[in-house]
């Protein structure tokens, strides 16, 4: 009996193991060891890497109200379930901390801070060549959607979350879109089995598939040009080489042999890496006296735009919160990246909890004056 156990044990977590839902129960919702789950490919560290400068005297947010008691505030974020967060301004690293055992080193997946990176992507693809301009249509890239009545659905469509696709977003369903998006292994078959549930250009619908659609639509895209660099590949030689990456960061994909990147999830890196994508931004894409993002790009893809279905608060795969002129990429359990060129900060937030916390809020009273009341 004692040896049927371990057997059974065994046996039912190959079983979990070898479908999307099995994997769902096994692995349950997401969390900030994820990066482990999947197979990846490597994003290396640059071999010229860039480090912010660190101040020679912390400046920083001293208390925080928790419960209605005054709190140191690095209590307050271990409290919150933060593993990282960092406020950075004129590229001097002004208040770092860690917790549960995390270090500068340690890497965090992105969740859907990744769709921002994406959007990057698209941008210097243009830049490139590679794609046209966002009026194209994604069945130039992805002819197989003309079945499912995509003829009519543009890249900005799906960059700004128009496109009118059917996609059950819900991240406590096993049988749901997201479900087998992310635990799935095969993306490129997912992906083309998308159908549209309203016209494209008439509501938006935050839908992880769209960013997925412009994952293989790069993919293809580059393909088309005779390039065969995988996404990435092109990451790694249009960004996080250029950025100067201090670490060995990965991009988590479907399966093992030829897999599909997650594009609406799963870069995975350590903060002050992710902190150097909003650094990025904050220089209208410049860097290192080169132009790694166009600049319009930049400007476009962070400023609210209303037209066919958009709404104030999205643009381009970023978020822009109530604070005027700031923005964010941000993943599930709180993960951010928080530009504000007003004041040329950046502040990036890992780790898990997240439900009650007025993340923006919380940026906001850092950056007007390093004060933060919950």
């Amino acid at each position: 009996m004692r040896i049927l156990r371990p057997i059974a044990l065994l046996l039912l977590a190959l079983l979990l193991d070898g479908c999307t839902v099995g994997r769902f129960v096994k692995w349950n919702f997401a969390d900030r060891r994820d990066h482990r789950k999947f197979p990846t490919r490597p994003l290396p560290a640059s071999n010229e890497p860039f480090q912010y400068a660190v101040a020679a005297k912390e400046i920083g947010p001293r208390t925080a109200n928790y419960k209605g008691e005054q709190i140191p505030f690095d209590t307050w974020l271990e409290k919150h379930k933060t593993t990282a967060f960092l406020v950075i301004r004129h590229d001097t690293i002004l208040y770092e901390r860690y917790f549960k055992g995390y270090d500068e080193g340690h890497v965090h997946p992105s969740f859907s801070m990744a769709k921002s990176v994406v959007s990057m992507l698209i941008g210097t693809a243009i830049a490139d060549g590679i794609i046209r301009d966002v009026q194209q249509p994604i069945v130039d890239f992805i002819p197989e959607l003309k079945a499912n009545g995509f003829e009519g659905v543009t890249i900005e469509h799906v960059l700004q979350m128009t496109s009118g696709i059917d996609f059950n977003e819900s991240y406590v369903n096993p049988f749901g879109t997201v479900a087998k998006f992310y635990y799935g292994r095969q993306l490129e078959k997912y992906t083309l089995q998308l159908k549209l549930k309203r016209a494209p250009g008439t509501q938006w619908e935050y839908v992880s598939g769209d960013t997925q659609l412009l994952g293989l639509l790069l993919t293809r895209a580059l393909r088309a040009k005779g390039d065969d660099r995988t996404l990435t590949q092109y990451l790694s030689d249009r960004l996080w080489t250029p950025l100067g990456m201090e670490h060995p960061g990965s991009w988590s994909i479907d399966r093992k042999k030829d897999g599909l990147e997650k594009a609406f999830c799963c870069i995975n890196a350590p903060a002050r890496d992710f902190a150097k994508l909003g650094s990025l931004y904050l220089r209208k894409g410049a860097w290192r006296g080169k132009q790694l993002v166009p600049r319009e790009w930049v400007e476009t893809s962070t400023t609210a735009g209303t037209a066919n279905g958009g709404v104030t608060h999205y643009r381009y795969q970023w978020w822009l919160p109530g604070t005027p002129g700031t923005y964010h990429a941000e993943g599930i359990l709180g993960q951010f990246i928080h530009v504000d060129p007003a004041n040329d900060m950046v502040i990036v937030r890992l780790g898990g909890g997240y439900a009650g916390v007025p993340w923006d809020r919380v940026f906001r009273e850092i950056t007007t004056g390093y004060t933060l009341a919950r």
